[in-house]
């Protein structure tokens, strides 16, 4: 294939061997073959392309007025091809690593708290966005020169939704070694469940500092209430069966609270749970009992000396029975864990509550359930009462024998 400047010395016949060097900046010249028309030797790169324009222009007017000066822009093109392709390698090497150190400092860093030789030194991460969590450490130093305390207040309030069910948590507690414990780990659990408020109930004719503080701490929307059970109640001489079970009149204040909060507002929607502290809770329970309409049922594990107890399922999704050993033909023979109820149904029927009186141990539930319901109108959850979704665990009572009367260990500590 004919090249344009071929074609031009073609038509004009061919020059003498002559060669013209252009000086181009401090450190480059090119020579140009003019009777080829074709650049011949460079040596290192242009500085000053208009300057060689201009000198090639002057040059085909003097030299030869008919050799074309659009023949050497095209050697021009050539010569310049190499360097564009040169621009564009190192555009495409610095332009990576420019994104990957923008984002690299643009990421958020973790702050770490430093004790510092001052009396206090706060360290905070927070989020405007109220679905995430807000953390706080603070370090003190003013109990002695070598003891730094840390605390951190923790506020991670699940996100809340107009459109979903509230679930009220009727928890009732009282004071024993594992109590801290035992709320700790039910409220890690209740930080996740949206649409959640926390009803604890002491069994203290005072509410104690100690489950206030924790409750403050987790940052969920919560009532902090006490009642304590009448003496009347708490005679460990009576046998077992003519117990009252520990929580029914923690529980009934729960019902009260909630009829006297929500008694005017037939237009609010929720479910009521009683939630042991004591007890493992999936995440899954929570998201089946939200669209209970009456009053919903499922397994429980670990409970009649079972590896779980059950209700009976027929082919028509209906409750006819009860899985379970310890006296089957109790009305509603199922665990406090073992239902939720709507609010609506509660505030419906203000004439129930749990019975103190006449009750004998395992009859709680039925006491409550029999005003509300009947076995037809109990709506089975966790695919027909096929999976479990609660285990009525307990936490080993504490071996402290080496406390001694006095203690060992300080009492301030907060355990």
């Amino acid at each position: 294939m004919t090249s344009p400047v071929s074609a031009g010395s073609a038509a004009l016949g061919r020059l003498p061997s002559t060669s013209l060097s252009f000086p181009m900046g401090r450190d480059d010249s090119t020579t140009v073959d003019m009777a080829e028309g074709r650049k011949v030797h460079t040596v290192g790169p242009s500085n000053c392309c208009r300057c060689y324009r201009s000198l090639i222009q002057w040059t085909c007017r003097t030299v030869h007025p008919g050799f074309g000066y659009e023949n050497i822009l095209h050697a021009d093109e050539e010569v310049e091809m190499p360097r564009r392709r040169d621009v564009l390698a190192l555009v495409l090497i610095v332009l990576p690593w420019t994104l990957l150190i923008t984002v690299w400092h643009q990421s958020p860093v973790t702050p770490q708290p430093v004790a510092r030789k001052d009396n206090r030194r706060v360290v905070s991460r927070t989020h405007s966005n109220g679905l995430q969590p807000k953390e706080s450490c603070i370090i003190y130093n003013s109990i002695s020169p070598g003891a730094v305390r840390t605390e951190y207040a923790y506020g991670r309030p699940p996100p809340w939704s107009d459109l979903l069910p509230t679930i009220h948590i009727v928890t009732p507690t009282y004071t024993r070694p594992v109590q801290k414990a035992e709320l700790t780990r039910l409220a890690n659990t209740l930080l996740h469940v949206p649409n959640l408020h926390w009803i604890v109930v002491e069994d203290a004719p005072r509410r104690t500092p100690l489950v206030s503080r924790l409750l403050r701490s987790t940052g969920l929307n919560h009532t902090h209430l006490n009642v304590e059970t009448p003496r009347a109640y708490r005679l460990h001489r009576e046998p077992r069966a003519a117990r009252v079970p520990r929580g029914t009149t923690q529980r009934n204040l729960g019902l009260r609270w909630l009829r006297e909060a929500h008694g005017h507002s037939a237009d609010h929607r929720g479910v009521v749970y009683f939630a042991d502290d004591d007890n493992t809770y999936s995440l899954e329970l929570f998201e089946e009992m939200r669209s209970t309409q009456k009053v919903s049922v499922w397994p429980v594990a670990f409970v009649g000396g079972l590896r779980y107890e059950s209700p009976k399922i027929n082919t028509m999704g209906k409750v006819y029975g009860w899985r379970t050993v310890f006296d089957p033909h109790r009305p509603f023979a199922i665990d406090m864990a073992g239902f939720a109820i709507n609010l609506q149904l509660i505030l419906s029927k203000p004439q129930a509550y749990f019975k103190l009186k006449g009750v004998k141990g395992g009859y709680q539930e039925s006491s409550l359930l029999r005003e509300l319901v009947t076995l037809g109108d109990l709506e089975p959850k966790a695919d027909n009462c096929t999976k479990v979704l609660v285990w009525h665990t307990r936490t080993e009572r504490p071996v402290l024998v080496n406390e001694g009367k006095k203690g060992f260990t300080d009492f301030s500590v907060e355990i």
